[in-house]
């Protein structure tokens, strides 16, 4: 039997949307009420006006919510008139989103908020898109032609909300033979190429010295955890806490190891190099580490209720040295989560938290990553957010954020 305190923890919940037929009644006038708030950011009342069209027709029972299907569906819509606001109306973006933050921090922002840094892809036809390549593609799980785009999400007690986003260049779209797209897609000359991960650092930092939302904790999968740029811009930020995925072959060591520097000649140079002392000592991985642990250091959380059921976990935490070759690198914690029953399949994450943390901290962060989930559910089914034909970069990223 064991006691209550390995068993028992508060189940982490997050308010989901929700919308009842009498909602309905005033919908309208909300919309509308919510428009206004970003009228300033259009130079003129047309485009202004059929942007409130095209919001309309992407909460509309549609099926297809490209342009052409909601102009012809809303009441006083024109088809050339809303493709030219979508594709080719300039409007004021750092304002309307700087404005579009301080309305989700009215509604839902806290000094305990998460920043949640993730990306999805959508499919697309054809190579004239902005960045499209064969390429990774979560909602189907394979490699496709594709964008992709980078998210950061903001969630807390109160609700949760994407915040911002950034349309992924491949790496390939900078040479030469792709001149003639990159002018075509109106990517600026000035564009170079930035990885996922540190295209979610320019988000985290412009959030972050804006003062528009709150935050204290950082969560991401392992695209961003084992990213150097990702981790060492967070431990620049004084008061910040990660919690971030790795995968199981990440080094590590339980005791800090001797490290001593040693000389060496080379072609004649001599070079020194830090090195550890005791050499046999090597480091293991979070893998193997997570299963030598004995049943007495796991504690059982419900982390949320499925439509089957509570759903359970199990939780470790474990102060550790990371290594890279060979050598010490940062103290951490090393947070592990593994499914209930026999071959129980294994999460790692690791943390910068003070060393007094206690892990009902990491189970209720461990669970959080769901509401940038729910947002990319909730934008694609209910507003079309992967329905989108604008092919230029200037256009693009705005309608990946919905």
């Amino acid at each position: 039997m064991l006691p209550r305190c390995r068993t028992e923890g508060d189940t982490y919940s997050i308010p989901k949307f929700d919308l009842s037929k009498e909602d309905l009644n005033a919908f309208g006038e909300e919309l509308r009420g919510f428009h206004s708030q970003f009228s300033d950011c259009f130079s003129r009342s047309e485009p202004r006006e059929n942007f409130y069209q095209y919001m309309s027709g992407q909460l509309s029972e549609l099926e297809r919510k490209s342009t052409e299907p909601i102009a012809i569906k809303i009441e006083g819509g024109k088809v050339r008139a809303m493709q030219h606001t979508i594709s080719g109306v300039a409007w004021d973006e750092e304002k309307m989103i700087k404005r579009y933050r301080r309305m989700v921090n009215e509604d839902m922002g806290d000094p305990d908020g998460v920043l949640i840094s993730d990306e999805s892809g959508f499919v697309k036809k054809g190579g004239d898109s902005a960045g499209v390549a064969k390429q990774y593609c979560g909602p189907i799980g394979k490699v496709e032609n594709c964008q992709v785009g980078v998210f950061a999400a903001y969630a807390s007690p109160h609700g949760y909300a994407l915040s911002d986003k950034r349309l992924f260049i491949p790496e390939k779209w900078f040479d030469d033979e792709y001149l003639v797209r990159r002018e075509k897609c109106r990517i600026p000359e000035s564009a170079e190429f930035s990885t996922k991960p540190q295209l979610a650092v320019e988000m985290f930092q412009d959030i972050g010295s804006s003062d528009d939302i709150p935050f204290k904790y950082i969560v991401a999968d392992s695209i961003y955890g084992q990213s150097p740029d990702f981790i060492e811009a967070i431990d620049k930020c004084v008061g910040k806490i990660y919690m971030v995925s790795v995968s199981g072959d990440t080094l590590c060591r339980l005791k800090e190891p001797s490290v001593i520097r040693k000389t060496y000649t080379y072609k004649g140079e001599t070079r020194s190099e830090d090195v550890v002392k005791y050499p046999e000592n090597k480091p293991v991985t979070v893998k193997s580490l997570a299963e030598t642990f004995n049943s007495f250091f796991w504690y059982k959380r419900t982390v949320s209720e499925g439509t089957k059921g509570p759903i359970e976990y199990e939780f470790t935490k474990k102060e550790v040295i990371l290594a890279k070759g060979g050598l010490p690198r940062k103290h951490v914690w090393l947070i592990i989560k593994r499914t209930t029953g026999d071959n129980p399949t294994y999460y790692y994450n690791i943390s910068n938290a003070p060393v007094s943390t206690r892990l009902k901290l990491f189970v209720w962060l461990s669970g959080i990553r769901w509401a940038i989930e729910q947002c990319f559910e909730e934008t694609k089914t209910v507003s079309g957010m992967d329905h989108y034909e604008v092919r230029t970069y200037a256009k693009t990223p705005i309608f990946i954020l919905q």
